[in-house]
């Protein structure tokens, strides 16, 4: 059997074209830079996104300063998932329900824009409220139990004496959280029922928390399902307060390495 050629057998092989010059380079340079920025949007928007802690309303399992990392894909997509929110779609894609206890970061109900974070205490359906500084979840405490007190900063620099309770969900999970005393106005509320396709949030440091237990006008309110933006899994570095880019020493004096790989959840 005789094989076809494609080309006569004296033929010389083709010598590749190489282009070349500054502006083919420049135009390499700019295609890479914008194939980088698009993968790392995609993995932005998809898959993680790094957050960081800018106050103490979910002390003591987050401090301020740190820089978590959050899984976007955990509970699905909605437009939240994408930078500035666009209007492209509304509802979830591949929608997973969050858990009793998930620390979540979402956008702030009132404007759509603000990011917040703070541990789911309510699901669709539930009925809540706090008396005296414990939870109830359908008409059922939550058991929490007495640590030793614990010094923090106030506002204003002042050490301060703050109570810590080790509360625990009906699924067994736990996690430490702090008040100053049981007659805030935070630590007693009336009875929540929360709605269908929406959670009720809190934070841990339960006296200095803007969180469910007040209003959409000057707290979170009732958070939709729609604007969840993704479970917080993990504490990937840690700092001070006071550390900054511009004064390379602070990364060192201000590290919390203990801090740095801590799993949440």
């Amino acid at each position: 059997m005789t094989q076809a050629s494609s080309e006569p057998s004296n033929a010389k092989p083709a010598t590749p074209q190489v282009k070349s010059g500054p502006v083919h380079e420049l135009f390499e340079l700019g295609k890479t830079i914008v194939y980088a920025l698009l993968i790392a949007l995609a993995l932005r928007a998809i898959l993680f996104q790094p957050f960081t802690i800018p106050s103490a309303s979910m002390e003591p399992t987050l401090l301020e300063g740190d820089y978590i990392i959050v899984s976007k894909f955990a509970y699905g997509w909605s437009r939240h998932s994408l930078p500035l929110s666009p209007p492209l779609f509304k509802g979830r894609i591949g929608m997973h329900e969050p858990k009793r206890g998930d620390i979540v970061v979402f956008k702030l109900p009132r404007d759509g824009r603000t990011d917040y974070i703070k541990r789911v205490i309510g699901l669709p359906g539930d009925k809540l409220q706090v008396r005296m500084g414990v939870v109830y979840i359908n008409d059922k405490a939550l058991p929490r139990t007495t640590m030793t007190p614990e010094m923090v900063e106030n506002v204003f620099g002042a050490p301060r004496a703050v109570a810590r309770f080790r509360e625990t969900l009906p699924s067994g999970k736990s996690y430490v959280t702090y008040s100053f005393g049981p007659e805030g106005e935070a630590e007693n509320t009336y009875v929540y029922q929360v709605p269908q396709g929406q959670y009720f949030m809190m934070g841990d440091n339960r006296d200095n928390s803007l969180d469910s237990r007040f209003p959409t006008e000057i707290g979170v309110g009732f958070v939709p399902a729609e604007n969840l933006v993704g479970r917080a899994d993990l504490i990937l570095f840690s700092w001070e307060p006071g550390a900054t880019l511009f004064k390379p020493w602070t990364w060192v004096t201000h590290i919390r390495a203990n801090r740095f790989g801590q799993r949440l959840g």
